[in-house]
């Protein structure tokens, strides 16, 4: 037989090691800051789930914590002011509607620099079949304060109807969509286009048309305690999901991991990022004017602010 040897050593030095180990990785977890992040569960998030699993935010020392949230907008202002979330992806007109009204936020940057497209949608068994048939008709909204909400009001005006006849029923979110349409609760809904084109596929939806804001539809917002307290993180924050978007439609086969990921079809996807551009910009005085001239007009906030009241003052 051979010599039998004892391993004692060898496990307590690999035990002591593996303590060791433990130890650090706990030392650099307690020092990471937390930074909570909230956004819709639609493809145009996809570089902050891309940058987190890659590990760029733990790179900076921050432990990005990225929330879903499918009730949208509105849920979402109602999170930052009630600092539920630090930070939100979040549609335009919703946020600056929201800080109008007090929420104490403000606006980092824009991250989606074009227009969203709102699907104009109905029951697949509906007797609608063309816009115009909607007038005085019962919109879907997931809540007061979101983009289904505020954007009823624009497609409304654009199409000359009366804004104070409007009639809403909150859905909540895109599964109480399909329920109301279906049930009748509700006659229309307005919702991402490509976000509900495989509801539309399937025959539970269809699309009388489009709507598209006439501002950048996504910025980047964070509550004022968090700007005050950790704008060194905010900026680092800002260089990460900068790097990747700017460089985000250039990655191979881009396109056929959202359809994967986001179950589209790929000629979807492709038409989708050809017109969706993600932006590293602040949103312009002008454009800000612009948007609260017209939630004004449609007596959706009382008052404009100036701009230090809504963009962040690094």
């Amino acid at each position: 037989m051979g010599e039998q040897k004892d391993y004692g050593y060898y496990r307590a030095d690999t035990h002591i090691l593996f303590l060791q180990r433990s130890f650090l990785k706990n030392l650099y977890t307690a020092k990471m800051k937390k930074v909570t992040i909230v956004g819709v569960p639609e493809h145009f998030n996809l570089p902050w789930h891309l940058a987190i699993a890659e590990g760029a935010f733990e790179e900076r020392g921050i432990d990005l914590v990225w929330q879903e949230v499918p009730e949208g907008t509105g849920k979402m202002c109602q999170m930052l002011q009630n600092e539920e979330t630090d930070l939100a992806i979040i549609l335009t007109e919703g946020i600056i509607k929201s800080i109008t009204a007090g929420n104490k936020t403000k606006i980092v940057q824009q991250y989606i620099g074009t227009p969203l497209q709102w699907g104009i949608h109905v029951g697949a068994k509906s007797r609608f079949t063309r816009v115009s048939e909607l007038q005085n008709q019962t919109a879907a909204i997931s809540r007061l304060g979101s983009g289904s909400h505020l954007m009823a009001y624009v497609h409304a005006q654009n199409n000359g109807w009366d804004t104070t006849a409007l009639k809403f029923e909150q859905i909540n979110t895109l599964e109480g969509a399909v329920k109301a349409l279906t049930e009748g609760t509700a006659d229309y809904f307005l919702w991402e286009h490509f976000t509900t084109k495989p509801i539309v596929d399937e025959g539970v939806f269809r699309r009388l048309g489009d709507c598209p804001t006439p501002w950048p539809c996504f910025v980047i917002a964070a509550t004022d305690h968090f700007i005050q307290h950790e704008a060194g993180t905010l900026r680092h924050v800002l260089e990460v999901i900068n790097g990747y978007t700017v460089e985000f439609k250039s990655i191979p086969s881009i396109d056929r991991t959202l359809a994967n990921r986001y179950g589209q079809q790929l000629k979807d996807i492709q038409d989708w990022l050809g017109m969706t551009q993600w932006s590293q910009d602040p949103l312009s005085e002008e454009m800000l004017l612009s948007v609260q001239k017209q939630l004004l007009e449609l007596e959706l906030i009382e008052h404009q602010l100036e701009k230090e009241a809504l963009l962040i003052s690094w």
